[in-house]
């Protein structure tokens, strides 16, 4: 930053309490008289400061006093005590600066923008800081959200600090580390997903960290190490999430193209190896794909029937290769009764669906059993329990036979 630019981050406060438009080289208005400032950077400084002291030094601001280009403190001139890096890195002795400015920007709302400006500026230059100001300034950043500050939508935060630089060093990293665990003393985790959302940031957080540490293994050692471990959590459901639908999509398209089911088989077998996806919402997974292929007939029972079946039969093979166990096939079982349950034109087919699926030895007769006498899951179920009767009686009957 220039030294104009630079000197309005270390003013802001002084010329809000003053009733200032942050103008550069113009008359500047006060309540007890006009003070002409140059465009000579040094003479607008010298005049913004006696502003200050006239004010009885009640302000709040980021440096205490002018900056030199890019931010740093100059070792000339009075500086005083009331500003954000001079002050301790700790919440109570931030958290009244922040109120301050709240205050100002409800009275004067033309601010905002200032204040945006400023705190873009700031967080693009976070090298020039030390450690312990950065982290003086993520907490400004963590209680100014907040409180709701006027003046710092997500986006003012989030993208200024993608800067290449600040990033392949860790000092976007380190800052949005000590941004999180602040922010999550008084907030939710749901409330910072929120802001995450809004500065487009929620589904690209490896961005934060340098290159070669964008992995999920390094997202969760690190913020695991940091205490944030419902954040490791919920980022390890969103990479599930994509997982699963990436998965999802490239059954559908192949299930759509009628690929030969030896290809699909080893479409599947591959996205379980590489996203160590649980046997359970894979075959929550297939069943939904087979069924939304299905070309549904409306209200004709008789033909939705028969499509379902022919799927059934057409896909069994690649059913029976990931219902390995009784406990996949009653979870599948599970699946086909909340779909009947929940879509009114396959309520009819539950017994004609769990039959097709016991002939092309899908379900095993002890899983069918199981589920008549002791399923637990109630979607439909006294309705279905009475529709299967037919099929159980026959399986019992031809148990006993045996």
């Amino acid at each position: 930053m220039g030294c104009p630019t630079s000197f309005q981050a270390c003013c802001w406060s002084a010329m809000s309490r003053a009733g200032m438009a942050p103008l550069y080289g113009t008359r500047i208005k006060t309540r007890k008289r006009n003070i002409a400032a140059p465009l000579d950077p040094a003479t607008f400084a010298v005049a913004v400061v006696q502003i200050y002291l006239d004010n009885a030094g009640d302000l709040v601001l980021f440096t205490g006093g002018r900056t030199q280009p890019g931010t740093t403190k100059s070792d000339e001139g009075e500086r005083h005590p009331y500003s954000i890096i001079d002050c301790e890195p700790k919440r109570e002795a931030i958290l009244p600066s922040v109120i301050y400015i709240q205050k100002i920007l409800r009275r004067k709302p033309f601010l905002i923008k200032n204040l945006e400006n400023v705190m873009r500026r700031f967080l693009q230059s976070l090298e020039l800081f030390e450690e312990n100001e950065r982290k003086k300034l993520a907490i400004f950043t963590a209680l100014a959200f907040s409180q709701k500050l006027s003046g710092l939508p997500p986006e003012t935060v989030f993208q200024p600090l993608l800067k290449d630089n600040l990033v392949a060093k860790g000092i976007v990293l380190s800052f949005i580390t000590d941004f999180f665990k602040e922010y999550l003393i008084d907030n939710s985790l749901d409330d910072l997903i929120a802001i995450l959302k809004r500065g487009k940031m929620e589904e690209n957080l490896l961005d934060f960290f340098p290159t070669a540490k964008r992995t999920a293994e390094a997202f969760s050692e690190h913020f695991t190490k940091e205490g944030l471990v419902p954040l490791v959590e919920y980022n390890e459901k969103k990479i599930f999430e994509v997982k699963l639908k990436e998965m999802k999509s490239a059954l559908t398209t192949q299930i759509a193209e009628e690929t030969d089911i030896t290809e699909v088989i080893e479409t599947v077998k591959q996205h379980v190896k590489d996203a160590k996806l649980p046997d359970i919402e894979v075959v929550r997974i297939l069943w939904d794909v087979l069924m939304d292929a299905v070309q549904w007939s409306g209200k004709n029972q008789q033909q939705n029937a028969n499509s379902a079946l022919r799927q059934v039969k057409t896909w069994a093979n690649l059913l029976n290769t990931f219902c390995t166990s009784g406990k996949l096939e009653l979870e599948l079982l599970y699946k086909v009764q909340i779909q009947c349950y929940e879509d009114a034109k396959l309520m009819k087919l539950f017994p004609d669906i769990v039959r097709s699926l016991y002939d092309q030895d899908v379900l095993a007769e002890d899983t069918i059993l199981h589920w008549f006498r002791k399923g637990t899951n109630p979607k439909g179920r006294q309705t279905f329990v009475k529709a299967l009767e037919p099929i159980v009686k026959w399986l019992e009957e031809a148990e006993e036979e045996e």
